[in-house]
C-alpha cells in the first residue's frame, strides 16, 4: 500500500502522544525506551520510509562507522559479512551515516595494522572489528579509546574494558553442540579434533571449541570414546592427515574447528572410508560435501548476521540513542543435508 502516514496516525497505532512520535522522528528530546520500542514497531509494520524522517532532521551530525574486515577474496568465510554490512547501509542510508569497509589480509598482521592506520585518518565515530590478531587488536583498541572512538567486535571475542560490544556465538557451547551431535552418530570409537592452520590469531577461537567438545564427553562420563587432537597446517594438510589415518585405522569421527571441513572431506572421498565429519560454516565447498553425504553436520555461525548487528547497533546508538548491548550471542544453528538449502538460498 502507498498510504502516507501522518504523525497522528503513528501515534494512534503506537498508543502514544503525537509529541512523543515527533520527538522520535525528529531525534530531539527524551523518549522512554517503552515508547521508543512501540513507535519503532509501528514504523516497521507500516514500512515507514526513513527518508521522510531524514528530510526533517535538523542539525544532525554525520556519523562515520568503519569496519575492519578480513578480505573475503582471500578467505571466503568472510564473504557473507560484506552482504550484512551492505544490508545495514541500505537500511540506514537516509540517516546521514557513512559506513565504510576496510579490508586486510587475514594472514598478515602488517596488513591489519595498515588498514587500522587508514581508518584512524578517517576520524570515525565508531569501528567494528573482526579481531583476528589478539595482541594487535588490544593495541589498536587503546588508540581508539584515547581518541574516544567506540569499538565493537564480532566473530572473535577479545576481552577489554574499552570494547563496547561483542557479536558472535558462544564458541565453548558450540563445541558442546558438536560433541552431542557426534554422540548421536557414533556409539564408540576414536574421534579426532582437527585444527587446520591454527595460528596465534585464531588459536583461542579453536581451543574454546575443543574445550567445549571435550567437556561434553567428560561431563557425560562416556568412556567408549577416545579423543585425539590433530593440528594440520598448509601446505602439508593432506600428507599429515593421510599419515594420521594410517596410524589410526579405527578412526570413526572427525570434528573440524574451522570452516575447512572440505579439505578433510576431499581427502577422504576417494578412500571410501565411513568417518563422521562435523565442521563449521556454509562455505560452498562445505555445502557440496554435505550434500554428498561426506560431511554429516555443519554449525552455522551466521557471519552475515554478526556483521549486520555489529554495524546496526552502532547506528542505532548514534541515531536513536539506544544503549549498545555488551554481548549479542547468536543461536547455534545445526545444518544437515535436509535443511541446508534453506540457509544458502
Amino acid at each position: 500500500m502507498d498510504k502516507k502516514y501522518t504523525i497522528k496516525d503513528i501515534a494512534k497505532m503506537a498508543g502514544v502522544s503525537k509529541g512523543t512520535v515527533d520527538r522520535v522522528l525528529h531525534n530531539r528530546g527524551k523518549v522512554s525506551p517503552t515508547a521508543l520500542d512501540k513507535i519503532n514497531e509501528v514504523l516497521n509494520v507500516i514500512n515507514y520510509e526513513p527518508n521522510l524522517i531524514a528530510r526533517n532532521l535538523k542539525n544532525t551530525k554525520v556519523y562515520r562507522i568503519c569496519v575492519l574486515l578480513p578480505d573475503p577474496e582471500i578467505d571466503p568465510y568472510w564473504l557473507p559479512c560484506v552482504n550484512g554490512i551492505q544490508e545495514a547501509k541500505t537500511e540506514f542510508k537516509a540517516y546521514g551515516v557513512i559506513i565504510e569497509t576496510h579490508y586486510f589480509n587475514p594472514e598478515s598482521k602488517k596488513s591489519f595494522l595498515s588498514a587500522h592506520e587508514t581508518i584512524i585518518k578517517q576520524s570515525p565515530d565508531a569501528v567494528l572489528i573482526a579481531p583476528l590478531f589478539h595482541k594487535e587488536t588490544i593495541e589498536i583498541v587503546k588508540q581508539y579509546d584515547e581518541l574516544e572512538i567506540i569499538v565493537n567486535t564480532f566473530n572473535n571475542q577479545i576481552e577489554g574494558e574499552s570494547i563496547k560490544s561483542f557479536v558472535g556465538q558462544d564458541l565453548y557451547k558450540s563445541g558442546r553442540v558438536a560433541a552431542s551431535l557426534m554422540n548421536l552418530i557414533l556409539t564408540d570409537g576414536q574421534i579426532a579434533i582437527i585444527h587446520i592452520d591454527e595460528s596465534v590469531k585464531n588459536a583461542v577461537h579453536m581451543q574454546e571449541k575443543e574445550k567445549g567438545f571435550r567437556n561434553y564427553f567428560d561431563e557425560k562420563k562416556i568412556a567408549d570414546f577416545s579423543l585425539t587432537t590433530l593440528k594440520l597446517k598448509h601446505p602439508n594438510v593432506e600428507s599429515k592427515f593421510l599419515t594420521f589415518l594410517e596410524e589410526n585405522p579405527n578412526l570413526k569421527g572427525i570434528f573440524i574447528t574451522t570452516s575447512k571441513a572440505y579439505q578433510i572431506a576431499s581427502i577422504l572421498a576417494p578412500l571410501h572410508k565411513k568417518i563422521a565429519i562435523i565442521g563449521y560454516d556454509l562455505v560452498e565447498k562445505n555445502v557440496n560435501f554435505l550434500n554428498q553425504g561426506l560431511v554429516h553436520f555443519l554449525i552455522h555461525q551466521n557471519q552475515k548476521r554478526q556483521a549486520y548487528l555489529g554495524v546496526s547497533t552502532l547506528v542505532e546508538h548514534f541515531i536513536f540513542r539506544k544503549d549498545i548491548p555488551e554481548t549479542i550471542l547468536l543461536p547455534i544453528d545445526i545444518i544437515n543435508v535436509e535443511n541446508a538449502s534453506f540457509y544458502v538460498s
